[in-house]
């Protein structure tokens, strides 16, 4: 089985036969990218649904370690007011930006190694000496790099034809250009979400931030009182779709939801071209070169899948969206559990999601969530950003009418850690389980 192609870049409302036959994504890649204008809902049984997408953009690293650092911000379009073709030139520049940016990779890395072996090179003769390790070390970064490269290549060359009803590959020249350091950073980040999404290394964060989730939904609905495939949950900001995967694979119908392309592409990798456990390797922590207590430990691999996400139960319903969670859900009382993972800190405005969530749960439905308050557009100029605490949020969601059943302060857990650094971050996360009651119109 394979997961149908994830999202496209149209507005308009019309059905697609994707290019594979569907077996199924994701980021919380906090942040996104602003000038993805469009949605599409990719689903078990082949079909692909369009829509539209609101702005994002992709928060800055020094605050949280989840998220890469934001140098420059991308440029910020908005679509409304602007005509079909005028709306779909931006998106066809913005998917071969984000696919320049998966070719860039090995170049801009290249960059940054050949600068620390010239700056090397600028030590005394005798101090240089001292270290007869350090370039040879550098050569095998370059080739860590290479391979690296050789896989993002691979996810390039599967999504360029992933949407049928666009042309969005190649722009013929077959040039490829600097890419900004905000879409390096932003892919750099990716590279991590494999880890802790789809490798053995990852498993204790997915423990500490999935399996409370996941907890929750079997005590609401067990499967001695509720027809599992019969219970509609959503995962707003997906990532790399593990934990939609997870829910999906205990038989309850799952959609997750994302909107940045960088996550889209490689969710349409790992789901729909890896079936054979830990097949491929990356090295995501190349990029790091301070806090190592060994050099050895910045070329350590990671490998994945470790799971086939190909072994999802035959009857199983697994689908994904691809666009702005307050756009795509607009539809009242339709979901019986909403699921947030580092997720409502990616909003302009909290409210607004609160308001999105209370509308679309069905009466007695429940929304689980699990995450920090770290906003991604605060200090961010000429961006809209609430900043509530959590007393705050916990106030607005009675006032809607909630009834909060679970309520934990202090979860602790991480986000892509490397668990090699010596530097890491933790989060002591709110986790809550709340209750639409039953009486709701």
């Amino acid at each position: 089985m394979s997961v149908a192609a994830a999202c496209s870049l149209s507005r308009k409302g019309q059905l697609l036969q994707p290019p594979v036959k569907a077996m199924r994504r994701g980021s919380r890649e906090p942040g996104g990218e602003e000038a993805e204008a469009a949605v599409a809902a990719a689903d078990w049984d082949g079909e692909v649904t369009l829509g539209s997408e609101r702005r994002r953009r992709e928060p800055q690293q020094q605050q949280q370690p989840q998220q890469e650092v934001q140098q420059q911000p991308p440029l910020a379009m908005t679509v409304s007011g602007r005509d079909e073709e005028e709306e779909e030139k931006l998106e066809r520049e913005h998917f071969r930006r984000i696919i320049n940016a998966f070719r860039y990779y090995g170049i801009n890395m290249h960059e940054r190694v050949n600068r620390a072996e010239r700056q090397f090179r600028t030590l005394p003769a005798n101090q240089q000496k001292l270290l007869p390790q350090f370039l040879p070390h550098l050569d095998q970064i370059r080739k860590c790099i290479d391979h690296n490269q050789g896989i993002l290549q691979i996810i390039v060359n599967d999504c360029t034809n992933m949407f049928e009803n666009k042309e969005y590959g190649d722009d013929g020249n077959g040039k490829i250009s600097p890419a900004s350091t905000f879409d390096m950073d932003k892919l750099k980040s990716t590279l991590k979400q494999f880890v802790r999404d789809w490798s053995e290394t990852g498993k204790p964060e997915r423990d500490s931030c999935y399996q409370p989730i996941i907890n929750e939904i079997v005590k609401n609905f067990p499967k001695d009182r509720w027809d599992l495939s019969k219970v509609n949950i959503l995962v707003p900001g997906a990532g790399l779709g593990r934990l939609a995967w997870e829910i999906a694979m205990l038989g309850y119908t799952c959609q997750g939801n994302e909107w940045s392309l960088f996550m889209l592409f490689s969710s349409n990798f790992v789901l729909n071209r890896c079936s054979e456990t830990n097949s491929y390797k990356l090295y995501p922590w190349i990029h790091q070169f301070s806090n190592n207590r060994r050099s050895a430990d910045q070329i350590q691999p990671v490998y994945f899948p470790d799971v086939d996400p190909h072994s999802l139960p035959p009857d199983a319903n697994f689908s994904m969206t691809a666009g702005d969670f307050q756009e795509i859900y607009a539809e009242c009382n339709i979901w019986d559990c909403i699921a947030t993972c580092f997720f409502i800190d990616t909003a302009h405005n909290v409210i607004d999601y609160i308001d999105t969530i209370w509308k679309i749960l069905k009466p007695g439905g429940i929304w689980i969530n699990l995450g920090p308050l770290l906003y991604h557009f605060e200090n961010l100029a000429n961006e809209l950003s609430i900043e509530l605490s959590y007393e705050d949020i916990k106030s607005v969601m009675l006032q809607y009418g909630f009834h909060i059943e679970v309520e934990h302060e202090s979860v602790l857990t991480t986000y892509t850690v490397n668990e090699l650094s010596m530097m890491k971050y933790y989060y002591e996360c709110v986790m809550f389980v709340v209750r639409k009651p039953e009486n709701s119109i």
